[in-house]
């Protein structure tokens, strides 16, 4: 069993006490449920930003503790004032050290694009990213059949939402592609040996088509990286590791979009 089973299982069993403790009618009652959501897809493809979605996460199952005692305000607002296109954040407790009042803190304090980071698996957990004020939710392809996938697209798109599908190899592409995606990302690390290759966003890239806004994610590193995969068709970077890693994330994220602003002039 490889980390994403892992993970996977681990949510099936979350995800059914999380419905008999805040059942979907009481999460609909929300003050977020109602409002209008931010497009992360015209953030991305915004021509004074450089696409970098700047992530927030305490740890991860390949790297343990990264930054345990996080602000989420202090870095949020930080990330976003840094040049972000969008902020991401990772809510799930058990192997990343989030939780959904994270995301529900970096609503209050911005007004941009917010990716709730989970592994969703569920229509619940879609009621549940559009409660705590979410505005795109991620699909993984590896965990989820083409049909599911499609049908948990189709049905955070009926909430107003946006979707973000993750593959990891041309078969996830071409199984699971569908006409309710927004943004399709590739992700460079390989969830079996945590083996990252950036190059694997560029081998996948020209399969991508047009119609969706392309991002890379992980072991995304070196401004140089960005440069690179921006000649491949990429509109966005999804960073966490990286900037989570520094003592002050926000600088960090400032101080990588100035190197790909002055790499481009």
């Amino acid at each position: 069993m490889n980390i994403l089973d892992k993970i996977i299982a681990h949510k099936e069993k979350e995800v059914a006490e999380r419905k008999s403790l805040y059942p979907a009618k009481l999460l609909e009652k929300s003050i977020y449920f109602t409002s209008d959501t931010v497009s992360l897809r015209k953030y991305l493809l915004r021509e004074d930003k450089v696409g970098i979605i700047a992530e927030i996460k305490r740890k991860s199952p390949s790297k343990g503790m990264i930054h345990e005692y996080v602000s989420i305000e202090q870095t949020s607002i930080s990330y976003m004032q840094g040049g972000a296109s969008a902020l991401s954040i990772l809510t799930d407790t058990e192997f990343f050290g989030g939780n959904n009042e994270d995301l529900t803190t970096a609503r209050r304090f911005n007004y941009c694009p917010i990716l709730r980071k989970d592994f969703t698996i569920d229509e619940y957990q879609i009621i549940e990213a559009k409660s705590i004020g979410a505005d795109a939710i991620l699909l993984i392809a590896a965990a989820l059949t083409p049909e599911k996938l499609k049908g948990l697209a189709r049905f955070a798109r009926s909430l107003g939402l946006e979707v973000l599908m993750e593959v990891h190899n041309s078969e996830e592409l071409k199984s699971h592609l569908n006409e309710y995606l927004d943004v399709v990302g590739v992700n460079n690390r390989n969830l079996k040996t945590f083996e990252v290759r950036i190059e694997t966003s560029m081998d996948l890239a020209e399969a991508i088509p047009d119609q969706f806004v392309k991002i890379s994610e992980s072991g995304i590193s070196d401004p140089e990286a960005v440069i690179q995969l921006m000649r491949y068709g990429f509109r966005g970077f999804l960073i966490g590791e990286y900037f989570m890693s520094h003592g002050r994330p926000g600088a960090a994220c400032a101080d990588f979009v100035k190197k790909i602003t002055q790499a481009q002039l």
